[in-house]
This record gives structure tokens, C-alpha cells and sequence, in this order.
């Protein structure tokens, strides 16, 4: 991500366009942005307005409401939201950059997921590796970790990488149950491209 900011400007621009690439059909507003990127709302609406400037986005109306002005009664606009131009000059070679490059180091993920808790198997697969039909995008094996700091952890992700990801937790007793059973889900990971950057079980 350090060096995709300083190719672009910042990180805040990063994760904002890869959040429209990754998210070709909706509209988003700028309070909606600024939640799904983790960033500042002033700091988003002055990246979005550079990126509509170029016309990377296009703007439209999402809101209206009726004011009454004596005997008229008049809609007027109450917020707008933000789109992908799909027919942006260099659309393809940004989709192929932006969303090609690995999003996360395999050793930055293990730092963030090692702060979990005891973690003995991690696995990524999906966006991480460039294999959109996976199950998962990232599979945690371990014990003692607080489902509300996994949900913090992958929300931080999903803000870096700019889409929602497809995850999995198990405790080490519940996977091998699971594993020794050929449960679907477990063998639909492990069987089909995955990366394993923690591997604590000798799988």
C-alpha cells in the first residue's frame, strides 16, 4: 500500500478507487465512502472530487426532498451520490493494476492476524491471491480469539482492499473435527489455490 500511495498520492485515493473497481454497480455516497475506506469525510470528498474531475466517477442525484415556496411545491436535490465511469479512458489499465496487485504483503496480513490471538493456521486465497471464484479470501485456524477483534480486523482489510471479504474461523479442536469428517467448506479451501502464511499444524 506505501508504495501504491506514493504512486498515486495517498492512501486514501487507493483505497477509494479500488473500492469503485471492486464495486463497478453501486452508487455510493460520500458518508458511505467515507465509512467503507476508514477515512476522514473531508479528506474523501476532496480524493472524490478529484477523481470526478478526471472522470474516473460520475456524480448523481440520490436524494430529493419537497420545499414548499408559497403555492409551489418544488423537489430539490439533498444528496448525491458517486459511480464508476465504465467508459473511463484508462478504466482497463487501472482494474488491471489496482486490482492485480496484491493488496496486502502475505507478511503484513500475519502481523495484523497475529495480534488475534494464538493463531495456528492462516490461509489466503480469493482476492489475495487473484482467484475471484474462491470460497474464502482468508481462512483463520487458532484459539483464544474474540470474535469482535476479528470482525475490527477484517473491517481494517476490507478498507485497504476496497471490497467486502469472504472469511472463515475455526479452533484448532473444531477444524480437525471438520478436517477429519472431509467437511466441504474445509476441502473446497485446501483443495483448490490457496496460500498458507501461517501453518502452525503441519498441513
Amino acid at each position: 500500500m506505501e508504495i501504491l500511495s506514493k504512486l498515486f498520492g495517498s492512501e486514501a485515493k487507493v483505497k477509494i478507487m479500488r473500492l469503485f473497481l471492486f464495486n463497478p454497480d453501486m452508487v455510493f455516497e460520500i458518508g458511505a465512502i467515507a465509512d467503507r475506506v476508514k477515512e476522514d469525510p473531508a479528506r474523501v470528498r476532496k480524493e472524490i472530487l478529484g477523481l470526478d474531475r478526471i472522470s474516473l466517477i460520475k456524480k448523481k442525484v440520490v436524494g430529493k426532498a419537497e420545499v414548499k415556496n408559497g403555492r409551489k411545491t418544488e423537489m430539490r436535490v439533498t444528496s448525491y451520490g458517486y459511480y464508476l465511469n465504465r467508459n473511463f479512458v484508462y478504466l482497463s489499465a487501472l482494474q488491471n493494476f489496482l486490482i492485480n496487485a496484491k493488496p496486502l504483503q502475505p507478511k503484513e496480513i500475519v502481523r495484523k492476524v497475529a495480534q488475534l490471538g494464538s493463531v495456528k493456521l492462516l490461509v489466503i486465497a480469493g482476492v489475495f491471491i487473484q482467484d475471484m471464484e474462491s470460497r474464502v479470501d482468508l481462512f483463520v485456524v487458532g484459539d483464544n480469539i474474540k470474535k469482535s477483534h476479528l470482525e475490527n480486523l477484517i473491517g481494517t482489510l476490507e478498507a485497504e482492499i476496497g471490497k467486502e471479504l469472504k472469511y472463515a474461523y475455526f479452533t484448532t479442536a473444531d477444524f480437525a473435527y471438520r478436517l477429519s469428517m472431509y467437511d466441504k467448506l474445509i476441502r473446497d479451501i485446501l483443495d483448490y489455490p490457496h496460500e498458507k502464511i501461517i501453518n502452525k499444524l503441519g498441513l
